[in-house]
C-alpha cells in the first residue's frame, strides 16, 4: 500500500473521529479520572465488542455505561444478576393473552442498546448462557420466533473480585466472548476530592446527547478501514503464539505457568481493538504502541493459569508484560 492511500485514510479518520473528543468531554463531566475505562468503553463501542469489568464496588462502573448511553441517543438497561434470576427475566417470555386467545411475546430488558449486567458471576449458568448467547448471536429466540437485537448492542458486565461467596465463576469459553476484560483501580487523592465535591454539589452534572446510534454504526465501518501493516499483523500473531508456545519465544519458564493460551479469537480481538484505539487517537494506521496499549485487556482473561502460577502468585498480567518485553517490536 502506498503512502498516498495512507494519507487519504488518515484524512478520512481525522474527519470521522471528531465525535470521540465530544463523547470523552461529556463523560468527563460526570466521571472523574478513569481515562482507561472511558477509552475501553469507546474501543468496545467502535469494534462491536463486549466488556467485562472487574473492580471493587463504588468505582463508577454503572455510572460510566449509563453516561455513555446518555451521550448516544440509545436505550439503556441495567440487570442486577442474583442467584434466583431466571433466563426469562433477562430475555423475556411468552404470556397467554385471553383477549387474543394466543401467546404474546413480552420482551425482556436484553432488548436495548446498552446492557449493564451487574455482578454477572452472581447468577447461575443458565442465566449466564442466555446472556452470552445474545452477545454472540445478536439475537434471542422466544418460542418458535427469533428476534434480532438492535444495533449498536453493547454488553458491559461487572464482577466483584473480593467477595466470592454465592458466586458462579464464568467458564473460560464464556469469558472468551468478551472482547476486553478491564480491571479498574481506585482514583488518586485529587480525583477523590473532586468526586466528593461533585456529589455534594446542588446539582450532579449530566452528559448531553451528542450522537445518534446510526453515527456509531457508520463509525464502525470507518474503523475497519484503518490501515494495518503486515508487520503489525505478524506482531499480533507472535504475541498470541507466545501465550501458547512460550519456549519458542525464549520464555521457557512460562511453560509451567500457562495451562492454555489465547485462541484465534484473541488475535482477531487484538487486531480490532488496535484499529479502534488508533481511531480514538485520530490516526488512520496502526502502530505497535496501539497493540501494546490494548494487549493486557484483550489477553488477560484468555490465558489459563496452572496451579503452579497460583501457588507462586504469578498473574496473567505478569505473563503478558513478560511477553511484551520479549517479543520483538516491528
Amino acid at each position: 500500500m502506498n503512502s498516498i492511500d495512507i494519507r487519504l485514510i488518515n484524512e478520512k479518520i481525522q474527519q470521522e473521529s471528531g465525535f470521540v473528543e465530544m463523547i470523552t468531554l461529556e463523560m468527563n463531566k460526570v466521571i472523574v479520572g478513569q481515562k482507561h475505562l472511558i477509552d475501553s468503553l469507546l474501543i468496545g463501542l467502535l469494534s462491536n465488542g463486549h466488556l467485562l469489568l472487574e473492580g471493587v464496588p463504588g468505582l463508577a462502573k454503572t455510572l460510566a455505561i449509563r453516561t455513555l448511553a446518555s451521550t448516544i441517543d440509545a436505550g439503556f438497561s441495567r440487570i442486577q444478576f442474583t442467584p434466583d434470576l431466571l433466563p426469562a427475566d433477562l430475555i423475556g417470555t411468552q404470556i397467554y393473552s385471553q383477549k387474543s386467545e394466543d401467546f404474546v411475546v413480552r420482551k425482556g430488558p436484553i432488548f436495548s442498546n446498552f446492557i449493564l449486567a451487574d455482578e454477572i458471576n452472581r447468577a447461575p449458568a443458565k442465566v449466564q448462557s442466555a446472556l452470552l448467547e445474545a452477545m454472540q448471536e445478536r439475537q434471542v429466540t422466544l418460542g418458535v420466533h427469533t428476534y434480532p437485537l438492535q444495533e449498536p448492542f453493547l454488553v458491559l458486565a461487572t464482577q466483584n473480585p473480593i467477595e466470592q461467596e454465592g458466586t458462579y465463576p464464568l467458564p473460560e469459553a464464556q469469558v472468551d466472548r468478551f472482547m476486553l476484560k478491564v480491571v479498574i483501580s481506585y482514583p488518586n487523592k485529587d480525583e477523590e476530592s473532586l468526586i466528593i465535591r461533585q456529589n455534594m454539589a446542588r446539582e450532579f452534572p449530566r452528559a448531553n446527547k451528542i450522537l445518534s446510534p446510526e453515527a456509531i454504526i457508520r463509525a464502525r465501518e470507518v474503523v475497519k478501514e484503518v490501515y494495518m501493516d503486515e508487520k503489525i499483523e505478524k506482531y499480533i500473531v507472535d504475541l498470541v503464539f507466545a501465550t501458547r508456545q512460550p519456549e519458542e519465544y525464549k520464555l521457557p519458564e512460562y511453560k509451567r505457568y500457562i495451562s492454555f493460551g489465547g485462541s484465534p479469537r484473541a488475535s482477531i480481538c487484538l487486531a480490532q481493538a488496535s484499529k479502534a484505539f488508533a481511531f480514538i487517537k485520530r490516526r488512520g494506521y496502526v502502530v505497535p504502541e496501539d497493540v501494546r496499549a490494548v494487549c493486557h485487556d484483550v489477553l488477560r482473561h484468555r490465558i489459563g493459569l496452572t496451579y503452579e502460577a497460583e501457588a507462586e502468585d504469578v498473574k496473567a498480567d505478569d505473563i503478558i508484560t513478560g511477553i511484551l518485553n520479549q517479543v520483538e517490536v516491528p
